[in-house]
């Protein structure tokens, strides 16, 4: 019969996979953006299009693009996980807002809120034991 201390050892094994998953789904998803971005700026410039008497549209689009594939890199294997989170949200804020700037998306805001949501969770936890941060923590 199985122990509840095997069991309590196996679930501390495997605690972190998910989680960690997650991050890497997220670095992935902000990798794949930032490639749609490059591939389809025309798309990027129509989304931001209500925020074009503002100035800066080509070095938002620049930002934008630069800060995914970085960051999406970064997140994903675990590498100054809260800097690059950092660099996104103003990004995610951006894309929601946009919503309610011009035309209300909302499968847009959906996929943007899950964003900020996971963002901001990774913000606070962390890299996660598999991590590059965590693996160079532990050869010091």
């Amino acid at each position: 019969m199985i122990s509840v201390k095997s069991l309590n050892k196996w679930a501390n094994a495997h605690t972190y996979y998910f989680i960690d998953v997650l991050r890497i789904a997220l670095g992935v998803f902000l990798f794949i953006k930032g490639i749609n971005f490059i591939s389809q700026t025309e798309t990027l410039i129509e989304l931001i299009k209500p925020l074009e008497g503002y100035g800066g549209t080509m070095l938002t689009v620049h930002y934008v693009a630069f800060a995914h594939l970085i960051g999406g890199v970064l997140i994903a294997v675990g590498l100054l996980t809260r800097w690059a989170i950092l660099v996104q949200l103003p990004i995610i804020i951006g894309a929601i807002l946009i919503n309610f700037i011009g035309v209300m998306q909302p499968g847009r805001l959906f996929e943007a809120s899950i964003i900020l949501i996971l963002s901001l969770f990774f913000l606070f936890y962390g890299s996660g034991k598999h991590s590059t941060d965590y693996y160079m923590k532990m050869q010091q």
